[in-house]
């Protein structure tokens, strides 16, 4: 998507205020564009596979996730994962085990693509933290700088649930951008909000939460949430919410492209992640996992049409980017990325972001803001391990990384012992699964060195 198509029919507003405000801007991002990433004096290699022993694993330690996972299909605890653990640039693990679609009689492979969910929304802040680097904004800056449909935010006063009317009162101040990455920004996430009341005002709104198949574009749904009231005054609070969308809009404003583009052609294609997209190829279609639930007789079916369409993102219209779940990718891709990460934002001697940036992205942001997780702390992009969560035991050592999804995926990485762990899912509404937790635990206890 062009910035001509971008910023067409609802959005001409927006259009005419960012050519007149940002023509200098633009100007600089095309040449950025032109030189879109830079070499680096390091050239980390992509990811292989090695034994165990090359890097300090127990090949012994590591067949205990055998027996978890196994055991996990076969006691239809889960329908099937995949599975891969690294260390120190190489795969010393990698297996699916079970199904991708237990109807269709489909075998599960581990090459094999799964919608990752919000553990996109790291990829999105990695996206935001390039452009940063170029020097484009600042943290602190509000959004309505760029998208001024957020310009005087208003915070929810009262509410009528007969007719879902409301009334509001001025935000204290305006949203910044650093508040849109750490969820403190007061907006909400729709039908996954814990307040009903929230719940009722984006689904008369029509605001899209999650994945959709609509003819339905990103900055619609922009235009929209920006006319909602706020949970909280910006800064003032934690709730989880559709902010990555508002930076996915972002990206495209700054970098004057789609964000699909951005990520493909800045993050994806540099450091190899050639199996991740935000809507899958028609001829890479059928890698697609089945998002798998239970029916009532406690068969594998699946999961049907909610608030969300299931079928994305392999069907529809395929115009709509979600910041904040979009992303589609096999666990290989996913290992790349963090292992990007790891390296201090290089991979493939290409330099995504500096290592003091990675930095900032994973100290604390939230300064007691959420309470409700003493064993960690949240930076821009992931959870991090504290000195509580070693003493609590299975969360690795101080500043690991760990991140998850809405469809039971998960991520890990130790700084300080270069592991990573991958476990994709693709389940909803399942009360029996405890592989995620154990997981993490036998790929920490297999570090034999």
């Amino acid at each position: 998507m062009i910035m001509k198509d971008f910023f067409s029919g609802s959005g001409h507003r927006l259009y005419q205020h960012v050519m007149k405000k940002y023509i200098t801007v633009l100007l600089l991002i095309s040449w950025i564009l032109a030189n879109a990433q830079t070499q680096s004096y390091l050239k980390s290699p992509a990811l292989s596979e090695a034994t165990p022993q090359s890097v300090g694993m127990s090949d012994e330690r590591l067949k205990r996730i055998d027996a978890l996972l196994e055991n996990a299909v076969s006691e239809e605890k889960i329908p099937g994962a995949v599975a891969l653990v690294a260390r120190n640039g190489k795969i010393i693990y990698w297996k699916a085990f079970g199904m991708a679609d237990n109807q269709a009689g489909k075998l599960l492979k581990k090459d094999d693509v799964f919608r990752i969910a919000s553990m996109a929304k790291s990829i999105t802040t990695t996206a935001v933290m390039m452009l940063w680097e170029e020097g484009l904004f600042r943290l602190d800056d509000p959004i309505s700088k760029y998208i001024p449909e957020f310009k005087n935010p208003g915070v929810l006063n009262s509410f009528q649930f007969s007719d879902t009317s409301y009334t509001t009162i001025p935000a204290k101040s305006e949203i910044t951008i650093r508040q849109l990455l750490i969820h403190t920004s007061g907006l909400g996430y729709g039908q996954i909000d814990r307040d009903e009341r929230f719940k009722m005002i984006h689904e008369k709104a029509g605001v899209v939460d999650l994945f959709t198949t609509a003819d339905f574009s990103l900055e619609e749904n922009i235009n929209r949430i920006a006319s909602l009231p706020l949970h909280h005054h910006p800064g003032e609070g934690y709730t989880y919410s559709l902010g990555y969308e508002v930076l996915a809009c972002f990206v495209e404003i700054m970098s004057g492209i789609s964000f699909e583009q951005f990520l493909v052609e800045r993050i994806f294609w540099p450091i190899g992640m050639n199996d991740s997209w935000l809507y899958l190829p028609d001829d890479q279609a059928h890698r697609l996992v089945t998002v798998q639930t239970k029916n009532e007789n406690g068969e594998w079916i699946p999961f049907p049409e909610t608030f969300y369409d299931p079928d994305f993102p392999v069907k529809g219209a395929k115009r709509y980017y979600s910041g904040g779940a979009g992303v589609c990718c096999t666990a290989k891709d996913y290992a790349t990325f963090m292992q990007l990460i790891l390296n201090g934002g290089e991979m493939n001697g290409i330099r995504i972001l500096s290592r003091t940036t990675i930095q900032t992205m994973l100290s604390d942001q939230m300064h007691g803001l959420r309470g409700d997780d003493l064993n960690r702390y949240f930076g821009l992009a992931f959870s991090v391990t504290n000195e509580r969560g070693v003493a609590e035991g299975g969360m690795g050592s101080v500043g690991s990384l760990a991140g998850a999804g809405y469809f039971n995926t998960n991520c890990f990485a130790d700084q300080k012992d270069g592991y990573i762990g991958i476990l994709m899912k693709q389940t909803r509404d399942l009360q029996s699964d405890d592989t995620g937790w154990k997981f993490r635990v036998l790929v920490g206890q297999a570090v034999d060195d």
